[in-house]
């Protein structure tokens, strides 16, 4: 088997990471979860919009459509981060940078994914 990287990129790493195909599936993963949840999110802010307060919180309520707003906060936040993850990758340049945006990017999308889960359940639990 031949090694078509130059002897340079074969002493400093450079190459193929072997994680881009899984990188990939990810991204189409939650995009395919996000328009099948996407779908059911407008369709139940839709059957919800003249409501109140009270009738959003009978509807999350139901165990089944808490279960799906939390599957739609957690595909949402995962698809961004991976998202983020591609452009920061591709955009900057600067190793330091570029290491601590992917950091706060996905502490960012962990600490917002972990608050709207907490509040779905919040309201789905009365409190």
């Amino acid at each position: 088997m031949s090694d078509l990287r130059n002897p340079l990129q074969r002493a400093r790493g450079l190459g193929s990471a072997k994680d881009g195909a899984q990188h990939w599936w990810r991204q189409r993963v939650t995009a395919a979860a996000l328009l099948v949840l996407g779908i059911w999110f407008v369709l139940l802010v839709l059957a919800l919009l003249r409501g109140s307060y009270a009738a959003a919180q009978t509807a999350l309520a139901n165990p089944f459509n808490a279960t799906l707003m939390v599957a739609f906060v957690v595909a949402l936040f995962w698809h961004m981060q991976l998202g983020l993850q591609v452009v920061i990758e591709d955009y900057v340049h600067t190793r330091g940078v570029e290491l601590a945006l992917q950091i706060l990017v996905r502490l960012f999308a962990a600490l917002a994914a972990l608050l709207a889960i907490i509040a779905v359940l919040r309201i789905a639990l009365g409190g």
